[in-house]
């Protein structure tokens, strides 16, 4: 009966999030106020010792040293590794998520459950969703799956009827990328304007230090054609087609993307009715986007949709791939845009040295959110009201942004600086 006891009046002092400048990056210091949520309240992390799981419970444990996390996977050997850098409020619980029953019995006085266990692409059934919802727990995930994402979705009238809160896409991209895209369409509509198309674009260098799991995710993007609408029509499009290149601002520089299937694009043209959208991705060394166009020309589709053979595929691309990792770096970035019918354009940015670390930053800012009672029964994407409370964007933008090289929203494209320094290969410091 744990997602019952996230809506209760008790207290605790958690830590959030205070913006302060230095060096020219966002950094959030500590300080404490008082919020409504469950003292003590036991998050489990699923695919806690992965890299986005991992770095996610790190990421809470800076924010609420308070909080119990439970480290759920099938490495006891890494989870005791973590465990010891988490410290004593923190422990390892094996987890199999294809064991109903043995995941159902790990979440017994689990507050919040963060589901990190991915891929999410071509999973069937949203099996841990499910038992979050038998079992009464509140529910987060970081998916960046369409169909899963939809899946999960249509169990929304089931987590009403449990009364628990669920939200799906709550990493940095899809999650803080919709709540940025949400404030975009918000501001422009309270000043009258009305919204006509709204762009994602990602650059991530290299692997973004996201090892062999962002792999076998983008090759298994490879194989879905693109979804992206265009003046209220779906368009089908051929995946990492239409480059754009685009200024992602300081420490970036101007980077190119191509087309991608992303949850957010059908997410944010339903919810926030925005007849345009569109998501491009795009990656450096420069050499990196060749081959995912030449993956995706070359290898058949049906073999980039199944997952056992992509695995198979990454395994021979790994190596080279955490080689050329140490040159690249792990710097990413998400700029928003919005164009109104009155031609008004805004941008919102958010640039990262370090994918690895913002991911969990991101991620772990969704889960105090829902613990600090933002979330309603059901299930919901990060840009929804109900998912996301309208008066709590500020602080989990916030609180995403820690540590952030760039972070500005609601301002215009011109206003984006550019002065990188290039070493070569598409690379900049």
């Amino acid at each position: 009966m744990a997602g019952a006891t996230l809506h209760l009046n008790r207290t605790l002092v958690v830590c959030c999030s205070q913006e302060t400048e230095s060096r020219g990056e966002v950094l959030v210091q500590p300080v404490k106020i008082q919020k409504k949520t469950h003292q003590n309240s036991r998050v489990l992390i699923l695919g806690g010792t992965g890299r986005v799981g991992g770095s996610t419970a790190t990421a809470l444990s800076k924010f609420c040293p308070d909080l119990r996390l439970l480290i759920g996977g099938r490495n006891r050997e890494k989870g005791a590794a973590l465990v010891a850098t988490l410290g004593e409020n923190s422990e390892f619980v094996e987890v199999n998520i294809d064991n109903v029953k043995a995941l159902e019995a790990s979440l017994n006085d689990v507050d919040l459950l963060v589901h990190a266990a991915g891929p999410f692409q071509q999973t069937e059934k949203c099996t841990v969703l499910e038992a979050a919802i038998s079992t009464q727990t509140a529910y987060l995930d970081v998916c960046d799956d369409t169909s899963y994402a939809f899946r999960a979705k249509s169990l929304h009238q089931k987590a009403v009827a449990a009364n628990i809160p669920a939200i799906t896409t709550a990493g940095i991209y899809p999650g803080v990328s919709n709540v940025m895209a949400a404030e975009l369409v918000l501001s422009a509509r309270s000043e009258s304007m009305e919204p006509e198309r709204l762009r994602f674009f990602y650059y991530t260098a290299g692997s973004g230090g996201a090892g062999p799991t962002i792999l076998v995710t983008s090759f298994l993007l490879l194989g879905e054609e693109v979804v992206a609408y265009n003046q209220g029509e779906m368009i089908k499009l051929k995946p990492y087609t239409g480059m754009l290149n685009i200024d992602f601002g300081k420490g970036i520089g101007k980077r190119d993307v191509y087309l991608l299937n992303l949850p957010e694009v059908r997410s944010t043209h339903e919810i926030l009715g925005v007849p345009s959208v569109s998501a491009r991705f795009g990656t450096a060394p420069f050499f990196w986007n060749w081959g995912m166009a030449a993956i995706t020309s070359l290898v058949p589709a049906e073999v980039l949709r199944d997952k056992g053979k992509v695995r198979q595929l990454v395994q021979i691309f790994d190596p080279l791939v955490r080689a050329v990792d140490g040159i690249a770096g792990e710097r990413v970035s998400m700029r928003v845009d919005l164009e109104c019918s009155n031609g008004r354009n805004t941008i919102g940015l958010f640039s990262h040295k370090r994918l690895s670390v913002s991911v969990g930053t991101s991620t772990a800012a969704f889960a105090l959110a829902m613990l600090e009672g933002s979330t309603e029964p059901g299930v919901w994407f990060p840009e929804e009201p109900e998912g996301i409370a309208v008066e709590a964007r500020e602080l989990l933008l916030k609180r995403a942004a820690e540590g952030t090289i760039n972070f500005v929203m609601n301002k215009p494209p011109w206003m984006v600086e550019t002065d990188p320094k290039e070493f070569g290969l598409g690379i900049y410091g």
